[in-house]
């Protein structure tokens, strides 16, 4: 900067602090007068004990000139007639390489409660998402490293994918292979409306310390405060952002978008919005694509986005889930029933889809995957008269390959949890399934 700069930034500077106070709070929400602040600006309510920190809250609305605000911590220190300070800014965390290999909030502070490292830059949480025609077309495969998927739902860098589950049948599993096995550069993990106890256990168990070592976990757990579960995942998603903009292949691995949507439809709620569909306000909808637009490719590098949508009593066309299925470029169906067979990871090939996969593989392994689909969905068919011995062998030439292959087909799918297998592995078994040969 030269000296005309620095005098520019002065006389820009506004040197006063404008307060307004507490009138009242009604559940989530904090109504105030003052101070002069727009929607979504960060403000510092002063508890009325004293030595007490000041409280982050966020500008959500307007009602009859007054300030609505939400916290992004428990209320419990605040009263009628405490400082309201305006700082004039968005949201921002710090962001850099010093943050790999860390657990950090929704606002980016370590979980542990150690100072964050020095040499980080500061990043506003909402950005815009990248202009389309800037966009690169999803050219290459990215390795996963789980067989089901590399085969037949091989995946492109910048690819955002949904994984639809139930509770129970394996989503968090299933992050940690990716996580572990993928040949991204990084991975930005949230995790969004956990229980506290699954976080150490996801860390520890499903990511475990090779996987941490090229992580940055963001976690915001059920018990926190509406605002925070929705701040973490534009705190990923922001992570995210700077990477890919350094040229990284980045994965950003949500779980779960439904709770963020859940909160989303609680910070509605709670400023007025009419309640729609299964209760979600409308910004709820309004906010899904904003933030999962933000993902995939820009002109320096990729985020290859993989998040988990929570399926209610396994209703595939529920609100969220519909919405969500509409704005990704695929769906991975994770199936109760595969997962009470013992299959894992659970996934449903013939209701799952990559929308990308005929542009990132070659003639041959579409041919190999649609064979291998054409046989399970031949078997699909006929179950009920090969399970109760009503169909002959020799009746349908096609039902006759299914049946052979079917067993072979299930042993490929399956895959333990600590199993690593590469692309072209996974790509070489299939063909050696499909050729007769043994797997």
């Amino acid at each position: 900067m030269n000296t005309l700069d620095y005098f520019s930034a002065i006389d820009q500077t506004d040197t006063y602090k404008r307060y307004g106070k507490v009138l009242r709070v009604v559940g989530l929400m904090i109504e105030s007068q003052g101070p002069e602040a727009n929607i979504g600006e960060v403000c510092y309510i002063h508890a009325s004990t004293k030595n007490k920190d000041p409280i982050l809250s966020e500008v959500v609305g307007f009602h009859n000139e007054k300030l609505i605000l939400m916290p992004y911590a428990e209320v419990a220190e605040i009263g009628s007639g405490c400082l309201v300070e305006s700082t004039g800014k968005a949201l921002t965390v710090k962001v850099g390489r010093g943050l790999i290999g860390k657990v950090v909030d929704s606002l980016g502070m370590n979980l542990d409660n150690s100072l964050l490292p020095k040499g980080l830059s500061s990043r506003l949480t909402e950005q815009s998402p990248p202009n389309p025609m800037l966009r690169p077309p999803i050219s290459e495969p990215l390795q996963v490293g789980v067989k089901a998927v590399d085969s037949m739902l091989t995946v492109g860098k910048g690819q955002r994918i949904g994984i639809f589950a139930g509770s129970g049948v394996g989503k968090s599993t299933l992050l940690g292979m990716i996580a572990r096995n993928s040949n991204a550069d990084i991975n930005i993990i949230a995790l969004i409306g956990e229980r506290g106890r699954e976080v150490r256990e996801f860390i520890e168990n499903d990511l475990g310390e090779e996987g941490l070592k090229k992580s940055i976990v963001v976690v915001a757990t059920s018990d926190q405060p509406a605002l925070m579960r929705i701040k973490g995942a534009y705190t990923a998603t922001a992570i995210s952002e700077y990477f890919r903009d350094l040229g990284y292949q980045v994965n950003l691995m949500m779980d779960s978008v439904t709770r963020v949507a859940m909160a989303q439809r609680e910070v509605g709620l709670a400023t007025g919005e009419p309640p729609t569909t299964k209760g979600y306000t409308p910004s709820v909808f309004a906010t899904l694509p904003k933030l999962l637009e933000r993902t995939g490719t820009n002109e320096h590098g990729s985020i290859t986005a993989f998040y988990t949508v929570l399926v209610d009593g396994d209703d595939m066309n529920e609100p969220i889930a519909d919405t969500v299925r509409g704005i990704l470029d695929g769906h991975f169906v994770m199936d109760r029933k595969l997962a009470e067979r013992g299959q894992f990871p659970a996934i449903n090939i013939l209701k799952s889809i990559s929308r990308v996969m005929n542009k990132v593989v070659d003639n041959k392994h579409q041919d190999f995957a649609q064979q291998i689909r054409t046989f399970m969905a031949t078997y699909e068919e006929n179950s009920e008269l090969i399970n109760i011995g009503a169909y002959k062998r020799g009746t349908d030439k096609e039902i006759d390959n299914a049946i052979s292959h079917y067993p072979k087909i299930q042993a490929f799918l399956r895959q333990d949890v600590f199993e690593y297998r590469t692309l072209d592995e996974s790509i070489e078994l299939m063909k050696d399934l499909l050729n007769g040969g043994v797997k």
